[in-house]
């Protein structure tokens, strides 16, 4: 049951749909001088902590509208989310539980197949998604979020026409051109282009909306091999990207950089490993390298199953290592009991595929020594150009300058280095993108062998798994393995 929400309420929801965060908080602050009581209003300052980045004011915040309103379905997805995001999945997943018994109104049931996809529930994800559009056909958001999930879930025609259709009703809804452009090869006779520059021409979007269109009408031009015309798009894009945030690339590089220097060999044989048997499987590497085809080739095994992107080691490794004398068998125990709380695997090896635990692999060693770690590497242009047009949606803030980008590039092949120097041998593996193209059958052995696994051929049909991809690869990988992306970045500097 969700009670209407007073006129202040609405006025601060309108605002922060808007993206008007100081007028949202000026609203809930107003609303609880009159109302302490008012789950909604601490829900949204729940929301516009988490844009201002403080994690922890939102958690406070959050906590306290489900607790004041535990009936309010809302309330509880908002607590779900941000639990989420401070990398308390298993609370995430109990609360999203909790809000799926009482989430009846459309809205809610939007929100919450946020959630579940967030957490990797896909077809709950689906299932709330459909409700939703059910109960309002015509909200573009709503139809957005649909497309979004079936497009994880493989109905690549369905997202298109969920994309038309809410494209047909918002006409400059950027997230859904983008979508769109992403889910099939463009053509000269089928395409967007024209409709993209026109919304670009006429102007007037916030400088995220138009960097979303001018992404979407790279990938277009890419397509029909407008290369001159895709790069100054993505340039622009970027440029938009990088003029708009705040990020120290000094300071992550760094960070990578003293890893690299304190966790040597002799660190970690000090320290006391733990003594699970479990022998998880990691695959970790920069995004577009290549982890998701590798990820896809291995859960194609009748033994592995892909957990995803989870998030889930780094988040555990936080809360374990604050103490003054960590317990890796402790840590192994929370992350081998988070996935199986949140995600229950049920085949006999499990698949990790959060890129940045190429931070982790010292520390993933010392909980899980029987782990498998598999690291990506990709030619350096391609990676580069991968990178650059890629879009984020202001992750990876490293990708938005070409310098930057390259910085970064050499500090993960350093850091991907050292740890096949510092790890055992037959914890760690390197490899490349380009020789998985060049030799499927071959390389799928190389990795079967590191990973003590029988021979399938079900591992050469990779791309007809039925399984759900929330990476940027989602479409790719639902194709034949192709070589057209080895070398593509000379297509933007002509022969040399």
């Amino acid at each position: 049951m969700t009670n209407a929400p007073s006129k202040t309420v609405a006025a601060a929801m309108a605002a922060f749909a808007k993206g008007d965060v100081a007028s949202t908080e000026q609203f809930c602050k107003a609303e609880i001088d009159r109302n302490p009581a008012s789950g909604r209003a601490w829900a949204l300052l729940a929301e516009t902590a988490m844009v201002r980045d403080r994690p922890d004011a939102a958690r406070v915040c959050a906590h306290r509208a489900a607790a004041l309103s535990p009936n309010d379905a809302l309330c509880v997805i908002t607590r779900a989310k941000i639990m989420y995001l401070h990398g308390e999945v298993v609370e995430a997943l109990q609360s999203a539980q909790s809000a799926a018994r009482i989430a009846s109104s459309p809205e809610s049931q939007d929100g919450l197949a946020a959630i579940f996809g967030l957490l990797g529930r896909h077809e709950k994800a689906l299932e709330l998604s459909q409700l939703a559009v059910a109960a309002c056909p015509h909200e573009p958001q709503f139809l957005f979020n649909l497309a979004a999930t079936e497009r994880m879930l493989g109905a690549l025609d369905a997202a298109e026409t969920h994309c038309d259709a809410a494209i047909a009703r918002r006409p400059e809804f950027a997230l859904a051109h983008y979508l769109r452009a992403d889910l099939r090869v463009q053509t000269p006779t089928r395409n967007h282009i024209q409709e993209i520059a026109e919304i670009l021409r006429r102007g007037g979007e916030n400088w995220r909306d138009e960097a979303t269109l001018r992404y979407a009408l790279a990938k277009e031009y890419e397509d029909l091999q407008e290369d001159a015309r895709a790069f100054d798009e993505v340039a622009g894009a970027a440029r938009l990207w990088r003029s708009n945030m705040r990020y120290d690339a000094k300071a992550e590089l760094a960070a990578i950089y003293r890893v690299i220097e304190t966790q040597d060999s002799a660190w970690l044989a000090s320290l006391p490993k733990s003594r699970f048997e479990a022998s998880p499987i990691f695959v970790c590497g920069l995004p577009r390298s290549g982890t998701t085809l590798a990820e896809r080739i291995l859960s194609s095994h009748s033994a592995v199953e892909s957990v995803g992107e989870t998030n889930i080691f780094a988040a555990e490794a936080s809360r374990v290592l604050r103490a003054a004398r960590p317990d890796f068998a402790a840590l192994g125990a929370a992350y081998l009991g988070a996935i199986d709380s949140v995600h229950a695997p049920t085949k006999g090896r499990f698949l990790d595929k959060t890129l940045d635990n190429y931070l982790y692999c010292g520390l993933i060693h010392a909980a899980l020594p029987r782990a498998k770690i598999i690291l990506i590497e990709r030619n350096a242009m391609d990676m580069a150009w991968a990178l650059y047009k890629a879009h984020f949606n202001g992750k990876f803030l490293f990708s938005y300058d070409l310098v930057e980008l390259a910085e970064y590039y050499v500090a993960y092949r350093r850091v991907a280095k050292h740890w096949k120097r510092a790890l055992p041998a037959e914890s760690v593996m390197i490899l490349r993108y380009e020789d998985i193209v060049g030799d499927l059958a071959g390389q799928g052995r190389r990795l079967l062998a590191f990973l003590g696994l029988a021979w399938e051929d079900e591992i050469l049909r990779f791309h007809q798994s039925p399984a759900p991809s929330a990476t940027a690869s989602a479409v790719q990988i639902r194709r034949p393995l192709y070589e057209t992306s080895v070398g593509k970045w000379r297509r933007h500097v002509g022969p040399l």
